[in-house]
Formats: structure tokens, C-alpha cells, sequence
């Protein structure tokens, strides 16, 4: 008479060990872009000139993750990603080094209220306005970035020790707010903060979002704050530096489908003061970014994208450049899928800059230009699982 008991006993256990499993998941994702590049016009310390290289991520970050979720009842679940960059040329990891560099955290996702996190994140501008631009956006790519990434839409700079909430979708419209902690004893050295909205509504879609990253110059550098600024393609390129006493990025997008089409502008703004940058005592640098851009189909596995940007800088108390920057900047990209998985690319840059003394770079290249102007090609794969 026991025997069935135990029978019973045994089998409702492996059930409820079933329910259990069923209600939790993790999942291991990831993306891998690799191609060759041209570049017309790369200069070092000893020469200047045409520049071929084998690349990783020109269009996406190559990249591999681990997402999980367990289902704790009543609409709520425990949530993480654990997403590591890296180089598939060299094998090396990304974001200066870091094993989970482009996002660690974890969080609550509930039904009704929306999802809270905590731990390395995208901030607004990221969520809110990237997805409306062709810079990582409609078109994907990398070396679309309005000049050094100064407003961070293709989230040159990730943002640590931040708490973040995201609603859920409310007939379309998704808001979200970020606090990201110095984790120093000078509460508001490299700390930053940020918030957007968007809205989507039949072929209509508009975004907008601003970050304010405070102090980050005054760190060392050393990603212990809310940012590392050693990550940032700004840091020592032409001049530049990310790292401002404060840093303001503010920005809104507009974007419209029609059929196979989608065409869509953005704008931004990025203020950073008491930057140092271009020779300048503590001076003030300013960008504004004004993108036009466009994606057709013309097939279902065929694309054409194409996207113009004109960026105005400012310049405070510049003593070596004497004049504002100004730039324009050209990007053609076709890609062909095999599957969904799957596909080639091949997409051309053109840049020019206006200014004395002012050079071209584009962020892919990975070298600014000896002149005011530069080019770049790139032949590329990309597969993800």
C-alpha cells in the first residue's frame, strides 16, 4: 500500500521541479560583426595616409550575453543581463576592458508599474532617441555617430551605478528616468542623470530625452564613478575631451513610415563646460546636431539607407583654433540578409569639416583624418544567435 504512495509522492515532486523550471529562463544571445575597412586618410605621429583593416562592430558592437528572467507570481519577475563586448579581430574585450562591459544588472519587471534596475545601463538618450536616428538607430551603424558621439546616441559612454525605472506601454507612449551614483565621497563628482519619453502611434513615432553627467572630469578616469571617460570616443581625439565640469546632452527625434519607407530627423544638443578642450582655460564646448535620414526597403531582404547630418560646434576661449567647427557628414549603407540571422553589408562615409585648423574624423575609422576631409568603406558580416 506504500508503494503507490511513494509513486505519487515521487511524481507530483517532478511536477512541481517542472512548474518551477518552467517559470524561469536564461538565455545566452549574442551578435558578431566583422568586415574589412577602407579609410581614405588616417594620421598617426609619423605618417598620414590610405588605411585598410580588418574591423569588428563597424555596424554593431559585436557582443554576447546572458538574459534571464524568473517568474516570482502576481505579475513580477526577477530580471539580469550580463552582456559582454568584444573584439572578434583580436579576441579582446571591450569597454576598457570590463567582462561585462555594455550592460549589468538586474531588476523587477512588474505587469502593471513598469520595471526597475540596477547596475551598469543605456541611459535616455539611448532609449528614447536612438531608435528614431540613424546612428545605431533605423540603420544601425556605428560610424553614422554625429561627430565623437557628443550626444552619446550610439552610447559611446555607458552609465555604472545606475538605478533605473522604464514603464510599461501605455497606448504607445514609454517614459523612463535614471540616477546613476559617484559611489565618492564627493556626492555629486561623476555622477549623472537622465530621462526621456517616446510615443508611437500608427506610422508615427517621436522621441525625446536629456542627460546631464556632473564632475566627470574632476575622476580619474578609472570607471569607478558613474562613467569612465577612458571609454568615450571624444577622449583625445582632435582635441576633444569628454570629461567637462558639466555635461548636458538634450535631444528629440520625429519619425514617419510609409510602405517599405521610413524617413525621420533628429536633433541634439551637448553643452560641456569647463571642458579644457582645444587649447581652451576651463572653456565651454558646445555641438548641435541636425540629422535627416532614411530607410527603404526594397526588398523583403534587401535594404538602402541613407542619412545627412550637419553638426554646429562652439568653442570658448579657443586659443589655437581661433574659429568655430563646423561639420557635414554623408552615410550610405546597403545590406542584404540571407536569413534573420544573417546578412552582408557595405556602407560608404563622407565627412568634411570647415574651420581653421580643424581635422575630419569619423568614428569608425579609429583615426582622425590629416585633413578636412576623410572617407571611409567598410565590406562586413554580421550573424547573431
Amino acid at each position: 500500500m506504500k508503494k503507490p504512495l511513494i509513486v505519487t509522492g515521487t511524481w507530483i515532486a517532478a511536477l512541481v521541479a517542472s512548474e518551477a523550471q518552467a517559470q524561469s529562463s536564461v538565455t545566452l544571445y549574442g551578435l558578431i560583426d566583422a568586415g574589412v575597412m577602407y579609410t581614405n586618410n588616417a594620421a598617426s605621429r609619423t605618417a598620414h595616409g590610405a588605411l585598410w583593416q580588418a574591423t569588428s562592430g563597424t555596424v554593431n558592437g559585436s557582443r554576447f550575453g546572458l538574459r534571464g528572467a524568473e517568474d516570482l507570481g502576481g505579475g513580477v519577475k526577477a530580471i539580469f543581463v550580463l552582456e559582454s563586448g568584444f573584439n572578434v579581430e583580436t579576441g579582446k574585450s571591450g569597454q576598457n576592458g570590463r567582462l561585462f562591459g555594455r550592460q549589468a544588472y538586474v531588476g523587477l519587471n512588474d505587469g502593471r508599474f513598469g520595471t526597475l534596475t540596477l547596475g551598469r545601463q543605456y541611459d535616455s538618450m539611448t532609449d528614447s532617441v536612438t531608435p528614431l536616428s540613424a546612428v545605431s538607430g533605423k540603420s544601425g551603424s556605428a560610424g553614422f555617430s554625429h561627430p565623437f558621439d557628443n550626444d552619446n546616441l550610439n552610447h559611446s559612454v555607458r552609465i555604472s551605478n545606475a538605478a533605473k525605472y522604464a514603464s510599461n506601454d501605455y497606448g504607445g507612449l514609454l517614459f523612463n528616468a535614471m540616477y546613476a551614483f559617484s559611489n565618492g565621497a564627493a556626492f555629486s563628482a561623476n555622477r549623472a542623470w537622465s530621462g526621456g519619453a517616446s510615443y508611437t502611434y500608427g506610422p508615427f513615432g517621436a522621441g525625446l530625452a536629456y542627460l546631464q553627467i556632473d564632475g566627470s572630469r574632476s575622476g580619474t578616469g578609472s570607471g569607478a564613478g558613474a562613467i569612465d571617460v577612458k571609454e568615450s570616443s571624444l577622449n583625445g581625439q582632435g582635441g576633444f575631451s569628454l570629461g567637462a565640469e558639466r555635461q548636458r546632452t538634450f535631444g528629440g527625434g520625429l519619425n514617419y513610415r510609409l510602405g517599405p519607407a521610413v524617413v525621420g530627423f533628429v536633433y541634439t544638443h551637448s553643452q560641456l563646460d569647463g571642458s579644457g578642450s582645444f587649447g581652451s582655460s576651463g572653456g565651454n564646448v558646445s555641438f548641435h546636431n541636425f540629422e535627416v535620414n532614411g530607410k527603404y526597403m526594397l526588398t523583403s531582404g534587401v535594404s538602402v539607407a541613407l542619412a545627412y547630418t550637419y553638426t554646429k560646434g562652439h568653442v570658448d576661449n579657443a586659443r589655437t583654433y581661433g574659429a568655430d567647427p563646423k561639420w557635414n557628414q554623408l552615410d550610405l549603407q546597403t545590406v542584404y540578409s540571407f536569413s534573420k540571422r544573417t546578412d552582408v553589408y557595405a556602407e560608404a562615409m563622407y565627412q568634411h569639416v570647415t574651420g581653421k585648423n580643424y581635422v575630419a574624423f569619423i568614428k569608425t575609422a579609429g583615426a582622425a583624418s590629416s585633413t578636412a576631409n576623410q572617407v571611409v568603406g567598410t565590406l562586413g558580416m554580421r550573424t547573431r544567435f
